[in-house]
């Protein structure tokens, strides 16, 4: 699996041609683009990204079959993982409102039942995933800092909370998603343009593949991580 893999002396470039869904990430990394040549490691450094950490992220974002084991993520510096998940927290409630504005372009010309519903359907969605994002905001991000910080300067930090409790209450909000594009294939008017329709649904596939990426990476990343620093506390 290992020479599949991106790596560091990779062009910026060629990575972002091998997955173009990568090109989401690089702003949660404060990578901007117009890299030209540069090889992954030269970049990196050039926006104090640690190289390790950045690979590490989209080779989970890409290969399914991925799975860093102990000793990788042991060796990885950690420290911007809160901030990249906090990042990616703000693209997805800033682009939410966007889609909101597509579904209810499409419902104000549809019957007034369907639209109503799809409506209902994405403001409960969105309120979930509002009420997800801001638990781990208040309470997994800044204790995984504490943990972090705790291990950094060989000192041991009392908890109650566990990232057991994170992760055995962990849903997957993208899920969601999927059953709103199944409510507007089975039940969408024949009367709405194809191009509404089409860009309401390739927004929802885009957003939900990215989010089932994100979910990729607190469960192969976060969660491990964080088990192996209460490992050293107990």
């Amino acid at each position: 699996m290992d020479k599949m893999l991106f790596s560091e002396n990779m062009k910026l470039a060629d990575l972002i041609s091998a997955n173009h869904n990568l090109i989401l990430m690089l702003p949660r990394f404060g990578i901007p683009l117009g890299f030209g040549e540069r090889s992954v490691a030269r970049v990196c450094a050039a926006y104090d990204v640690p190289v390790d950490f950045f690979l590490l992220v989209c080779n989970v974002y890409t290969f399914d079959a991925y799975l860093p084991n102990r000793e990788t993520l042991q060796s990885i510096d950690m420290r911007l993982l809160v901030p990249y998940l906090h990042a990616s927290h703000q693209y997805y409630l800033r682009h939410l409102p966007y889609l909101g504005r597509l579904l209810d372009g499409m419902a104000s010309k549809v019957d007034k039942r369907y639209g109503n519903m799809l409506r209902h359907f994405f403001a409960g969605y969105k309120n979930e995933v509002e009420e997800h994002f801001d638990y781990e905001e208040q309470v997994v991000f800044p204790y995984i800092e504490r943990l972090r910080i705790a291990s950094e300067n060989g000192e041991t930090l009392p908890e109650s909370y566990h990232i057991h409790d994170y992760a055995e209450a962990h849903d997957n909000i993208e899920d969601k998603l999927s059953d709103l594009t199944q409510i507007i294939f089975k039940y969408l008017p024949g009367n709405v343009s194809p191009e509404d329709s089409i860009d309401v649904v390739f927004d929802i596939f885009q957003l939900s593949a990215d989010l089932n990426k994100h979910a990729l990476i607190e469960d192969r990343i976060l969660v491990p991580y964080v088990e192996m620093l209460e490992a050293k506390r107990a």
